[in-house]
């Protein structure tokens, strides 16, 4: 075990601007100094070996919420103060913040939304709007690739999923942008501001659309939950409210940042490039490899509900243990020179979708998102090239860029 007091001549140091653009030497540095670290300025325990992050995703010793079975006092913690009660309120009864048996009972529901079937069939959809969206920034000359196709297509496919109307739509990634800001570390106060206003916005949107499917239910996912029949299953309208958000940010966060992050990965290896456009049956390689490579999600949290060991160091109840799925999928003994992107890599098995319980449900439909406007992009857009250096997000957990600025000829 070893000990970080703070981010002073330390590689590791999630606010400074020089981390964030490349963090990945960083981890290499945590990985050389052992398998469990603490670090003072969060209070966590970072686990940055792939082995070690794999096992914990699936240890039911650890979990996203104690309040299934400790107060906050009991647990040694502060409660989150009162202003921000409509933020945890969201949150705290979504399916990826809750253990079993209510994780369980809201996750079957759910799963039957991304069965592999039900999955294939938006196929077609995916592929003819990934398709349109393309031909527009063609048309254009060029664009923001992440403003005019990487961000619309995913919120377009899980807004459709959910019954969202087109004419609602625009709303919602600004209010899941300010929402996810609560998931970085030590978000500030204009953070949580901005979070909890979104978050009573979101709900009350979302409580007027329940009560519309109600009256009048449809083919879509809302209508799905309110409708689920096994009285085991039955969802509360908070649920349905904290469900239908975690499904919107977590079903377009992640698919629009791998889209940014993998298409400046590679401009950055022509090589690599020139390679996938010489022969697109490398797509479903270069897809998992772009995740790995640059992941969307850099660390996920748990909480230590009952003491566990690591490498000899004990962890104690109450402690909180953040997973760096970045470090892990650049692990060395794991992969091999992970700091290449290779897109033939074969032996892939990057945690980025997670695993365990938590293992991402919408993991086939990024795939299919990813799959589809990779195709139309290199289709259409042959010569898409970067005009300007993208700006990176101040953002350490969730990595995305600001925009890419691209031509197509």
């Amino acid at each position: 075990m070893s000990g970080l007091s703070g981010p002073s001549g330390l590689a590791f140091d999630p606010w400074d601007p020089a981390f964030l653009a490349d963090p990945y030497p960083a981890y290499a540095e945590l990985r050389a100094r052992g398998r469990v670290l603490h670090y003072e300025p969060t209070d966590q325990w970072l686990v940055p070996h792939h082995a070690d992050v794999s096992a914990l995703l699936r240890d039911r010793r650890l979990g996203r919420t104690y309040q299934h079975r400790f107060t906050h006092e009991d647990f040694g913690r502060t409660p989150p103060p009162p202003e921000h009660e409509p933020f945890h309120v969201l949150n705290d009864h979504g399916m990826l913040d809750l253990e079993p048996p209510d994780h369980t009972r809201i996750r079957r529901p759910v799963s039957k939304a991304f069965t592999p079937r039900t999955v294939e069939r938006l196929k077609p959809y995916v592929h003819d709007l990934a398709g349109e969206l393309v031909a527009a920034l063609v048309a254009a000359g060029g664009g923001d690739l992440l403003r005019d196709v990487a961000e619309p297509l995913p919120v377009a496919v899980i807004a459709e999923m959910l019954g969202i109307p087109e004419s609602d739509r625009a709303q919602l990634r600004p209010w899941s942008a300010d929402i996810c800001g609560m998931y970085e570390l030590n978000p500030s106060e204009d953070t949580a501001a901005k979070a909890v206003r979104a978050s009573v916005e979101f709900s009350d949107y979302l409580r007027e659309l329940i009560a519309e499917r109600r009256k009048e239910p449809g083919e879509d996912l809302v209508s799905g939950l309110i409708a689920a029949h096994d009285e085991g299953d039955r969802l509360t309208e908070q649920e349905m409210i904290s469900t239908a958000v975690l499904l919107l940010n977590a079903g377009h966060e992640a698919t629009v940042n791998a889209t940014v992050n993998g298409w400046w990965a590679l401009f950055r290896n022509p090589e690599q490039l020139a390679a996938l456009r010489a022969d697109h049956s490398l797509i479903p390689t270069a897809i998992e490899e772009l995740m790995r490579y640059d992941t969307p999600l850099q660390l996920f949290e748990r909480w230590v509900l009952d003491d566990i060991e690591i490498a000899g160091t004990t962890i104690p109840r109450g402690a909180e243990i953040a997973m760096l799925f970045g470090s892990a999928n650049h692990d060395p003994a794991v992969f091999t020179d992970p700091g290449h992107l290779d897109l033939t890599r074969r032996d892939n098995p990057h945690i980025s979708f997670s695993a365990g319980i938590h293992y991402c449900i919408g993991a086939p439909l990024a795939r299919i998102e990813l799959a589809a406007s990779m195709a139309a992009l290199l289709d259409r857009a042959p010569t898409l090239t970067p005009t300007t250096e993208p700006r990176r997000k101040p953002n350490f957990v969730i990595r995305g860029l600001e925009g890419l600025n691209v031509t197509v000829g």
